[in-house]
């Protein structure tokens, strides 16, 4: 594979050339989060279920298994998901099939590593909730388009892990949510919020309500879907009154009440003189609409942004 260059590290993303690869991508990660999900402790708002962007692709992370270490990895450059021990190792090809036969293997080669999981067997988030081992229809793989994916992957967690760094208060790491397929970065303002209403597809309410128990500011990126292209988001929980019409940059932006949040296109980022300096104006002031509607204590929550190997001053 060639190595990409500057000028392409913010690749087209456009959802009608790469739908099939992306459906087939969110029910794999589901089965694969799903793992984690199945051997961690619970953590606040749902924080132990995520994948983690990777120099490769996508990660679980460290997943206890007793006293045994378990990490499962999507490797987009190889085009595997490597499942890993502390004593070995063992590759699943990413390639067309179907997810039944997908799961299947997944399940085979952690029982065959030692670290047999057992795991709730259909999708969560989507209004179709087919059990992934009853899953035979032929599911698409491109792996140019895979690596597509990652490469925006890796700028999107970039500039949200520089834009976290100027908050002082409760925040949650980047990470990328298997059930909504999205990644996502959350500052939380302190205070409780009133209970969410839930309604999401096959997601118990309970789950929902947790994640959003405490008011918050969220942002992040989502490749696409059906009707919607690649977007940056940003939204507010619950959502102060003021908040959809405050100003916002850059001029591309918009409030979309369909999904009561702002949308900043992907391809407005990408294509912008700088992609860094866009992005950044979106999650900043969008953040802002959030904390000044909501009469957030800005002074005590925020910091000056970190910078690589420079430490804040106190």
């Amino acid at each position: 594979m060639t190595e990409p260059t500057a000028h392409d590290a913010w690749p087209p993303l456009p959802y009608a050339e790469w739908r099939e690869t992306c459906t087939t991508l969110h029910l794999w990660s589901q089965i694969v989060g799903k793992v984690r999900l199945a051997r961690s402790p619970w953590l606040n708002h749902s924080w132990q279920t995520p994948l983690y962007v990777t120099a490769r692709g996508l990660s679980t992370g460290l997943v206890p298994h007793g006293a045994r270490a378990l990490d499962l990895e999507f490797d987009f450059v190889d085009a595997v998901l490597r499942i890993r021990t502390e004593f070995s190792q063992t590759d699943v090809a990413l390639r067309p099939r179907s997810v039944a036969a997908f799961y299947a293997q997944v399940m085979e080669a952690l029982d065959a590593l030692g670290t047999p999981v057992a795991i709730h067997g259909a999708p969560n988030e989507l209004p179709e909730a087919t059990p992934f081992a009853q899953d035979h229809a032929a599911r698409a793989f491109d792996a140019d388009q895979a690596r597509r994916f990652h490469r925006v992957l890796l700028q999107a967690d970039r500039v949200l892990k520089h834009f976290r760094t100027g908050f002082l208060g409760k925040a949650s790491p980047v990470h990328f949510f298997w059930g909504s397929f999205d990644l996502a970065a959350t500052r939380f303002s302190g205070r409780k919020a009133p209970p969410h209403p839930g309604g999401v597809p096959n997601l118990p309410d309970a789950v929902a309500r947790e994640a959003y128990s405490h008011e918050v500011s969220s942002a992040g990126f989502w490749p696409g879907g059906p009707g919607q292209e690649a977007a940056f988001y940003a939204y507010a929980y619950p959502e102060p009154s003021g908040f959809r019409t405050a100003k916002t940059s850059p001029a591309a932006t918009r409030y979309d009440i369909g999904l009561s949040e702002f949308i900043l296109p992907y391809e407005a980022v990408r294509t912008a003189a700088d992609p860094n300096a866009a992005l950044m104006a979106f999650l900043e002031s969008t953040y802002a609409a959030a904390a000044d509607a909501g009469q957030w204590d800005r002074a005590a929550l925020e910091c000056g942004l970190g910078e690589p190997g420079r430490p804040r001053p106190a």
